[in-house]
């Protein structure tokens, strides 16, 4: 027996199209039921029932319960990672699900990739970071500069919480639709946050798409203006 990390178990978990579809619609960061998950899946719901537990108990979900209903998110941002990096692939060999709709160009501008933003808008953000030298790229490794703390502190973000938690704090995370990286991790979440709390933005509750008012698109593109 090879020895090692047994990708094919959680290749196998991923790879069902209901589980798949489950896993996709979680990645809006938002706790689904059982019902809520069996509809994204096109199953019934004692077939959603059986797919989440082995999605649970391969680690890749976390139940949630509050009152008499329970909920489902991903286990961690980790997982979301893997997802995201799984999408992109996907879409860059041509394999996707369905045609284009008419909200296709809202989420290729801006969504929730599980806790942060994606899009269009978001990898303006990361690239934007990069020019300026907030974030520097050393090979694998994403650092937050000096400047880059002080840019986001004065932003309102708690960076020094962020680097006392064990999450990490800024991540590459490769955008689907755009091919190219936005930021995860505990800072791609306070940028995320921040929007919301000044009104720039706001999440729409039953898609992963992040709509932007005029002001706050303006004020945006002042902070992260495209080199």
């Amino acid at each position: 027996m090879k020895e090692g990390p047994d990708i094919a178990r959680i290749a196998a978990l991923i790879g069902d199209p209901a589980r798949a579809n489950m896993l996709t619609a979680l990645m809006s960061g938002k706790a689904l039921t059982v019902s809520e998950l069996a509809e994204e899946a096109g199953v019934m719901i004692q077939t959603a029932s059986s797919h989440l537990s082995k999605l649970e108990e391969g680690g890749l979900l976390r139940p949630r319960k509050q009152g008499r209903h329970k909920y489902f998110a991903l286990a961690s941002d980790e997982v979301a990672h893997v997802i995201e990096g799984l999408m992109g692939l996907a879409a860059g060999s041509g394999h996707l699900r369905k045609r284009t709709g008419p909200r296709d160009a809202e989420l290729r501008q801006a969504r929730v990739c599980y806790s942060h933003l994606a899009g269009d808008m978001g990898t303006q953000m990361f690239d934007s970071l990069i020019a300026q030298g907030y974030l520097v790229l050393d090979g694998d490794d994403l650092r937050l500069t000096e400047n880059g703390a002080s840019f986001s502190a004065e932003f309102g973000i708690d960076v020094a919480g962020l680097r006392k938690a064990r999450a990490p704090v800024c991540r590459e995370c490769l955008d689907w639709s755009e091919r190219r990286s936005h930021l995860a991790g505990s800072l791609g979440r306070g940028f995320l946050g921040r929007f919301e709390e000044l009104s720039w933005a706001k999440r729409d509750q039953k898609t992963r798409i992040v709509t932007f008012s005029r002001s706050g698109a303006e004020e945006f593109n002042k902070l992260f203006p495209v080199t």
